[in-house]
């Protein structure tokens, strides 16, 4: 046994670089989307935090068993999702669902994204990656720009909003690493979901007296779940078999500047000075920690 244990993945595939950079992009879009979903639902209390969730994994689960039922394939060739990568998409979304509701967005997105960088770049020095200097400096300039964005934020969190972030961070770099190279990114995505949605009715159970749904929040929830979240998924896995984990954990930094974009044009916020000086540092660090080339030990 090797030092990825048991994780659905046995390396990178030899991928088109081009093909992997336009599938991360759609997919941290998507990510984005998800973002700014969650924020419009949980922000204007339109649904609570475990109704939001359950409605999210469930409609994602429903229409990715429908996607593997109409493609009428044989999947059981692979050893597609798991229980444990179920738990992790469990996690991130139910930790992330409460710390939104006391944290803002800025701070937030920092915490979760620190929980995601700590674990995939730990995990890729562990299995042995050894970026370059040049991509350790992109890494440095695309941090800087992030905090840079959400420095705002910054001032006295709520610190048990800010561990639940943390850990929501950490469940997704930690399913990110197990979902590396898999074969069947649509069969792996439907059965982690399939395995997820039960979890979900736990904490909904637990909080059934606090359970607030508005017509519009359940959709937006549903919005999330069946198409940014489920079809999203679905796409990172496919992104994920051309990066490593190191190159990984730094894309993701940029949905947080994209939903940023997103909110001016949709929810209008304000178009800073800020904003666009962020967007150059972040997408000019990940362009240099993308194209750099990795050792292996």
């Amino acid at each position: 046994m090797g030092k990825t244990g048991d994780l659905e993945t046995s390396g990178l595939m030899t991928v088109s670089p081009v093909r992997t950079g336009l599938i991360a992009a759609v997919t941290m879009v998507a990510f984005a989307f998800n973002s700014v979903i969650a924020r419009a639902a949980l922000g204007q209390d339109l649904i609570d935090p475990a109704s939001y969730t359950t409605i999210r994994m469930g409609s994602g689960a429903l229409v990715l068993f429908a996607i593997v039922a109409l493609a009428r394939k044989e999947r059981a060739r692979e050893k597609a999702g798991s229980w444990y990568s179920g738990f992790l998409l469990f996690t991130y979304a139910i930790f992330l669902s409460f710390a939104y509701v006391g944290i803002d967005t800025g701070i937030g997105a920092l915490v979760l994204f620190a929980g995601v960088q700590a674990t995939m770049i730990g995990f890729g020095l562990y299995a042995g990656e050894r970026p370059s200097a040049i991509a350790w400096i992109g890494n440095a300039i695309a941090i800087a720009g992030f905090v840079y964005l959400v420095s705002p934020g910054l001032s006295a969190p709520d610190p048990v909003a800010a561990i639940l972030m943390f850990i929501s961070g950490v469940a997704w770099g930690l399913y990110s690493v197990r979902g590396r190279g898999a074969a069947d990114p649509v069969g792996a995505t439907a059965k982690n979901f399939v395995y997820c949605a039960p979890m979900t009715l736990i904490p909904l159970v637990l909080f059934i007296g606090s359970i607030d749904i508005n017509p519009w929040g359940a959709l937006l929830a549903a919005l999330s779940g069946a198409v940014t979240s489920a079809l999203g998924y679905i796409l990172w896995y496919e992104a994920l078999k051309g990066l490593t984990s190191t190159k990984a954990a730094v894309l993701q930094l940029t949905a947080p500047l994209i939903a940023s974009f997103f909110g001016v044009i949709l929810l209008s916020e304000p178009a800073t000075l800020r904003l666009w000086l962020s967007a150059v540092l972040i997408t000019g660090g990940v362009a240099m920690a993308v194209l750099a080339r990795s050792r292996t030990a």
